[in-house]
């Protein structure tokens, strides 16, 4: 663990706009403060994904005003746990950290309807990782 003591979580995609903004949204508002959260990508887009972000609201999280950022070794560094949502091999692998790959569909390009179902499926992969942290889903 990280040497706050609470564990520290890295959402990683290609353009930072939508798989992993949506599950650090998630993991951000289930764990209540609870898990130290980053996102970034290896390729970030300009802005975070208008579907997502609809999306989301739908489900009472505030995308808004959200940026994609970049990949950087330190953010690796200073996570416990990196999970990949289809970054490729762009994603630094360092000893000592747990990565998962998480395989969903992109986003991109999608209208809110298809992002809906990715954005479920990201919740409930979300829940699952702090059930097995050992932390309490609000």
């Amino acid at each position: 663990m990280s040497e706050s003591k609470q564990p520290s979580v890295l959402f990683v995609c290609v353009h930072n706009a939508g798989r992993s903004q949506m599950a650090a949204a998630f993991l951000t508002h289930l764990s209540e403060g609870r898990v130290e959260v980053r996102s970034a990508g290896s390729a970030p887009a300009d802005a975070v994904n208008p579907a997502a972000v609809q999306a989301m609201a739908k489900a009472g999280i505030d995308l808004s005003a959200e940026t994609p950022k970049v990949l950087t070794v330190e953010a690796v560094r200073a996570s416990d746990v990196v999970i990949t949502l289809g970054c490729g091999d762009t994603c630094p692998v360092l000893p000592g950290k747990r990565y998962l790959d998480w395989k969903l569909d992109d986003p991109a390009g999608q209208g809110v309807e298809a992002v809906r179902p990715i954005r479920d499926e990201i919740e409930g992969r979300v829940r699952g990782l702090l059930a097995e942290l050992a932390i309490e889903a609000a």
